[in-house]
């Protein structure tokens, strides 16, 4: 199905002009951003407190137990939940747009195309676990730490094929914001995975195993529990049943898989190399331990976000679906200030029990002192990552993933990445050096996308997405207000055609010249 031109176009959102329009629109899109957000939040906060639960029970096991929970969810769980939740955000582009034009006919296609591909790539990782001690000990891990850690990765395997399963699901239901269900789902399973954690680690004593095994269940609980809803009460909203239809088209969605793959985990896996890099600091295992605990309460704020990022996804990708520019444009405004905001306030909060918060976690006196020297630190990426997240989603919703994705790998693995390895290790400052370092090029990226969405003129978003590649690269070349400059300009007119293709139609042809578009660029 080819994309469908606006010709009977809803009618944009008015302009604002006065205080008490800013006022009416700040209060109308705020609903409309939390209606989708809320939800989608207590979904993602209850599957990050899995994690969270899993790192508490194992916790109370000892130091070592918690460094290779640590490591086995910070950086294997991580890989996964990264690499297949970034495969499964191309559905937020591609359901996202085709639900605001009206081609919900497409929906349950496009989510089986992504079951088959997140479940390839789940097994393609399956080494990845099976040598994850090694792997370890190669990044500078201590040997000791590694090969636990490794144990526990091998255990959560089962898990990757869950979140194959998981993410199409919720993004097919997010899409056509269906987003209660997934919270009560949620809910249902952290609850699911608590009682099942107690018994299998506090009653039973399996321990590290008994912990993994309770991960494992859970996270297979809320993926079936997507899928069953889906299959049967969605018969009507885009599940038209199992179609032959999903094995078509499978390279060219596999390719805007990868880029939204490429562009998250970038993100994801970058924090995550954090934990990895401590491992050769004096008394690594303290350095591993503290930073976990606080990587672990930067995920829950991180998960208020990933709601945020949801929403404000769904929010442009329906309204540049619908050719409604002006109400894109305040969606990320408004999106934007409120995030700020609840930046502010986690890292008010931080500072005020920075001496405190760690007792969730710990009894050890100093891995508590630990925690403390660097909670400024944490405070301050809570700030950054109030940002950061949701301009991503805004870059998912505008299908600008391989934009982005070069965006990332400049700032982060190219300025943060060494700059933390010199504060860490050369100028001796530590893990807080190492992550201060690397914060900077959260800062650098998160600046870079605030300029690209600022200087985004929504009108022409909207042609990208219902006009040829070739005239919408001519008219942006006339126009003064660029995002960065003409050569941006045509590489996302070129991605506007790959996902034309991918959606099921054929490169138009140029009236005036009867060529291939790509051709004229």
């Amino acid at each position: 199905m080819g994309s469908v031109a606006p010709e009977k176009a809803m009618e944009d959102a008015p302009p604002v002009n006065t205080a008490g329009e800013a006022a009416r629109m700040l209060w109308q899109e705020t609903k409309r951003l939390w209606g989708i957000g809320t939800p989608i939040a207590i979904s993602t906060l209850s599957m990050y407190a899995i994690n969270s639960v899993t790192t508490i029970f194992v916790g109370h096991l000892g130091n070592l137990p918690l460094a290779a929970a640590s490591i086995g969810l910070s950086v294997f769980g991580t890989f996964a939940l990264g690499f297949l939740l970034g495969m499964g955000s191309a559905l937020e582009t591609l359901c996202g747009q085709a639900f605001g034009a009206g081609q919900v006919a497409m929906l349950g296609v496009y989510l089986q195309r992504s079951w088959i591909i997140l479940l390839g790539a789940a097994l393609v990782m399956v080494p990845l676990y099976l040598f994850a001690a090694p792997l370890l000990v190669l990044l500078g891990q201590d040997p000791e730490v590694a090969s636990e850690a490794g144990r526990f990765a091998l255990y959560i395997l089962p898990a990757a094929f869950a979140f194959a399963i998981n993410f199409p699901t919720a993004k097919f239901l997010q899409a056509q914001s269906k987003v209660v269900v997934l919270a009560w789902i949620g809910v249902g399973g952290l609850l699911f995975h608590v009682l099942i954690s107690y018994l299998m680690v506090s009653v039973l004593g399996w321990g590290l195993p008994g912990a993994a095994a309770a991960y494992d269940i859970s996270h297979w609980v809320l993926a079936l529990g997507q899928a069953a809803y889906i299959i049967v009460w969605c018969k009507d909203d885009g599940w038209r049943g199992w179609s032959m239809g999903a094995f078509r088209e499978l390279w060219g969605f596999l390719r805007l898989s990868l880029e939204s793959a490429v562009m998250l985990c970038l993100e994801i896996w970058y924090l995550g190399l954090i934990t990895v890099l401590t491992g050769d600091l004096e008394d690594a295992q303290i350095a591993v331990d503290s930073l976990g605990i606080c990587m672990n309460i930067n995920g829950w704020e991180a998960m208020v976000f990933i709601g945020l990022n949801a929403a404000i996804s769904v929010r442009v990708s329906n309204e540049l679906g619908s050719g409604r520019p002006r109400a894109a444009r305040h969606a990320v405004l408004v999106v934007l200030v409120e995030s700020l905001l609840i930046g502010v306030a986690c890292m008010a909060l931080v500072l005020v029990l920075r001496d405190r918060f760690s007792m969730i976690y710990t009894s050890n006196l100093e891995l508590r002192r630990a925690v403390a020297k660097i909670a400024g630190l944490l405070g301050l990426t809570m700030v950054i990552n109030s940002l950061q997240p949701v301009l991503s989603g805004v870059a998912v919703g505008g299908g600008w993933q391989g934009l982005v994705a070069y965006i990332n790998l400049a700032c982060y693995y190219l300025f943060g990445l060494p700059l933390g390895y010199l504060l860490g290790y050369r100028f001796g400052f530590g893990v807080g050096g190492i992550w201060a370092g690397m914060l900077s090029g959260i800062a650098l990226q998160t600046l870079v996308l605030l300029c690209i969405v600022w200087r985004t003129d929504w009108k022409t978003e909207v042609l990208i997405h219902h006009s040829t590649p070739s005239t919408l690269y001519l008219q942006k070349k006339k126009e003064k207000n660029l995002i960065i400059s003409v050569a941006v300009y045509q590489f996302q007119a070129a991605q506007a055609s790959c996902r034309v293709e991918r959606w099921g139609g054929a490169h138009k042809e140029d009236e005036a010249t009867k060529q291939p578009l790509l051709q004229r660029n």
